[in-house]
């Protein structure tokens, strides 16, 4: 089977087109290299994967017609990962974070109904759950109040596959990811920020009282989820792929300490706008409907996280 797996490049991107590689699909990855951050780092991503005879790079843009309906020329399968990320730029970019991720996702929908594709799977955010103050967060709530744009583009986008399986048939899931982290995760992330500035003795931004919460889910679990919601795509379905236990940001900080023994320096600020105050995934659907059921406890994650971070700086 051919697969599409747009983001190919990036933290989830990467991880997912080697699993997928290793069970015996072939990849077509589409990344732009954005300068969000280094685009070596993305390069360096793909490195094991571009001598694999099963993965092939189509650099360019999503929002790019031509190159989406070539790549997705006798696929069976779309996974769309790509998108511009991050909660707190999108308040200064709403245009630019609308155009990538609206505007974006239809042209690979396009593309994903012109060549007959049947599947197609979408990388949602928890963030689109917006302020809620009853958890866990569950599938069945309306998502109508997300208070960031670039929550509100991923809503948007659930919307748009939603309005593609009501008119072609197509196959969808939504997945709504939380927190994801492990080896290659973001830069400007919180767990990685903080890892690399305690390991250099620099002091961590820390915004707001500590005491926002986020259900931190580790990279190996989310791509079991996904590899679950393509095998089992039917009809219209969003699922919730999150560890389902939300930690502080104190408690996060304690535990990196811990991790990299040795203890953070912290300056206090006030909490960023579009910011939430807590993540918690309800996966009662994704363990009924996919059989996902995470399997990495935050201080095992984090262990493998500095693990890698440490070999990457050695190399």
């Amino acid at each position: 089977m051919k697969i599409v797996v747009t983001g190919a490049a990036g933290f989830i991107g990467s991880h997912l087109c080697e699993r997928l590689v290793k069970a015996g699909y072939s990849v077509i990855g589409v990344d732009n290299f954005d300068p969000f951050y280094d685009p070596a780092v993305k390069r360096r991503n793909l490195a094991d994967l571009m001598s694999s005879g099963r993965f092939q790079l189509a650099e360019g843009d999503i929002r790019d017609a031509a190159l989406m309906e070539s790549a997705a020329a006798g696929a069976e399968a779309v996974i769309h990962l790509a998108a511009k990320a991050g909660v707190r730029p999108s308040v200064e970019d709403p245009a630019g974070y609308a155009d990538v991720n609206v505007r974006g996702t239809t042209v690979v929908l396009e593309a994903a109904r012109k060549a007959g594709i049947q599947k197609f799977l979408f990388a949602s955010s928890s963030s689109v759950y917006g302020n809620r103050s009853r958890i866990p967060f569950s599938e069945e709530e309306p998502a109508d109040a997300p208070i960031s744009p670039y929550a509100a583009t991923k809503r948007a986008g659930e919307l748009l596959c939603y309005t593609y399986h009501h008119l072609y048939g197509m196959d969808v899931s939504c997945l709504r990811f939380f927190t994801v982290y492990g080896p290659r995760q973001r830069p400007d992330l919180a767990i990685c920020k903080f890892a690399r500035l305690i390991e250099a003795g620099r002091p961590i931004p820390v915004y707001g009282d500590g005491s926002a919460e986020r259900d931190f889910t580790y990279i190996d679990d989310i791509i079991d989820g996904v590899l679950a919601a393509l095998e089992r795509c039917r009809g219209y379905r969003i699922y919730n792929l999150g560890e389902s236990c939300p930690v502080r940001l104190d408690d996060l900080i304690g535990c990196l300490e811990e991790a990299l023994g040795k203890k953070a320096v912290r300056q206090s600020f006030p909490p960023q706008p579009g910011e939430v105050q807590r993540t918690c995934a309800d996966i009662r659907r994704a363990a009924a409907e996919l059989g996902f059921r995470p399997k990495t406890p935050l201080r095992e994650g984090l262990a493998r996280f500095v693990e890698w971070m440490r070999a990457e700086r050695r190399e």
